[in-house]
């Protein structure tokens, strides 16, 4: 650590600090905030002096790191994050959604009514952003809460921790995605350590923390809209296909990291295992699956499906351009010297490579309020911090990638989207939405830390 690296990490906090200010205060959108600090950043290295490659980092310079960023992120998820907002939106109007809840809740019964709640949110999270499973688990939510006549706050915590859990820390959502792409990661091994350090942890946030709010936060649920008549020419998938449908692209990424785990290099079964196991695969098998299984096969027609793909990957436009912003900021940050500097002053505290990981993207996510973002930065800066362990394994690393995940849901507040989709999906005032959403994403940040780092130290 020397003078100019803490020149850089000012610099860097300074981009952040006026980021934080467009998108909040100025109300800027996410993707030219994104630039701006980018741009920041990039001349604030400029004037310094640095140099990139042997020769002096100029503003065109920077202007190709933002190109590049943006690049090379999309180019590794933009084709899994539109296919996995296919599959959410077949599933929502299949509804194969109110399928899985019906059985689930015969199943659980009313005294476990809670469980049943998990596992929806588990199932349907799965593929599902956040804001999709919230509104579309909303109505079943708020009709058991009506049928069984538990508190509400009992049912919606455990929801929307599950909910968080699986959007922050499961591929094939954004974040995680990024994340293993940038740090060469196994995508079933984060899978994997995924389930083993989320769901304790949202059963801490969730079903423990609800006991505790129930005595001390009001919450009434929402009125139940009228649900439209029902057309006679549809058909609801069955109860076994449509869980199926949702766990194809799961099942088929775990079996190509059993087939890496087991076959050799070479063998027939491994590369195609590895073929029909990488996540832009895995997804594009289970939506062709899905137009058959959740939508021809319930009655809808081709012209209908092909509406219903065509609109779920225009909704999701600016958020794949916001992920491909943060790119550009996390190259930006690299190619400038900033990440070097940050991984300097990392090592200098001996911070271990999964505690400092959790601990940046903690702050970008106060800072900016996106988990994405947050991910993205994260997992950018951690890469030459991590070409200095080289000793550890990808078991390691995809534990680092768990940490990251739950570091990007530490203290959910005002300038995160999701505080307010769940504030009006639940119609809870900004007090309430603080004292159950707000702590909930603590929790989920402290407690997730707190397992992973456990099993990286056991593994």
């Amino acid at each position: 650590m020397n003078p100019a690296d803490l020149k850089l990490i000012a610099l860097a906090l300074a981009a952040i600090a006026v980021l934080v200010l467009l998108v909040t205060k100025l109300k800027l959108n996410a993707f030219v905030s994104l630039v701006i600090a980018s741009l920041i950043v990039g001349g604030g290295a400029v004037w310094m002096g640095r140099t990139l490659g042997g020769a002096p980092y100029t503003m065109l310079g920077v202007t190709k790191s933002i190109q590049d960023g943006v690049g090379a992120t999309l180019g590794g998820i933009a084709a899994v994050l539109g296919l996995g907002t296919m599959l959410g939106k077949l599933l929502a109007e299949s509804g194969g959604a109110e399928v899985l809840a019906k059985r689930f809740a015969a199943f659980f019964g009313p005294k476990h009514i809670q469980w049943c709640i998990i596992a929806l949110a588990l199932a349907v999270g799965l593929t599902t952003w956040f804001a999709v499973g919230l509104i579309l688990l909303l109505p079943i939510l708020l009709t058991l809460t009506r049928e069984t006549k538990q508190p509400f706050l009992l049912l919606m915590l455990p929801l929307i921790s599950c909910l968080s859990v699986m959007h922050g820390l499961m591929p094939p959502h954004p974040g995680p995605v990024v994340a293993v792409e940038t740090l060469k990661a196994n995508m079933g091994l984060v899978l994997i350590w995924g389930f083993v350090v989320g769901i304790p942890t949202a059963m801490v946030a969730g079903p423990l923390y609800a006991k505790w709010a129930v005595k001390r936060v009001e919450a009434s649920p929402p009125a139940i809209a009228a649900p439209d008549a029902s057309d006679p020419t549809l058909r609801r998938p069955g109860f076994g296909l449509t869980l199926f449908s949702i766990l194809l692209p799961v099942i088929l990424m775990l079996l190509a990291t059993l087939a890496e785990l087991t076959l050799p290099k070479g063998h027939t079964l491994r590369d195609v295992a590895t073929f029909v196991g990488n996540p832009t695969m895995a997804l594009m098998s289970s939506v062709i699956f899905c137009l058959w299984s959740l939508g021809t096969n319930c009655g809808y027609t081709k012209a209908r499906l092909l509406k219903f793909t065509e609109t779920s990957v225009a909704a999701v436009g600016m958020t794949i351009l916001v992920v491909g912003g943060g790119g550009g900021f996390a190259r930006v940050l690299r190619d400038s010297g900033v990440a070097d500097a940050i991984g300097r002053v990392g090592e200098s505290f001996h911070l271990s490579p999964l505690f400092y990981g959790w601990l940046i993207s903690a702050f970008i996510r106060v800072a900016t309020g996106s988990a994405t973002v947050a991910i993205t930065t994260a997992s950018g800066l951690l890469v030459p911090v991590l070409a200095l362990h080289p000793e550890l394994s990808q078991t390691h690393i995809a534990l680092i990638i768990v940490a990251i995940g739950c570091g990007s849901l530490f203290l959910s507040h005002l300038n995160d989207a999701g505080f307010w989709i769940v504030k009006d999906c639940l119609g809870l005032s900004v007090a309430q939405t603080f004292k159950t959403w707000t702590v909930c994403e603590t929790i989920v940040g402290l407690v997730g830390l707190a397992f992973a780092a456990i099993c990286y130290q056991l593994v």
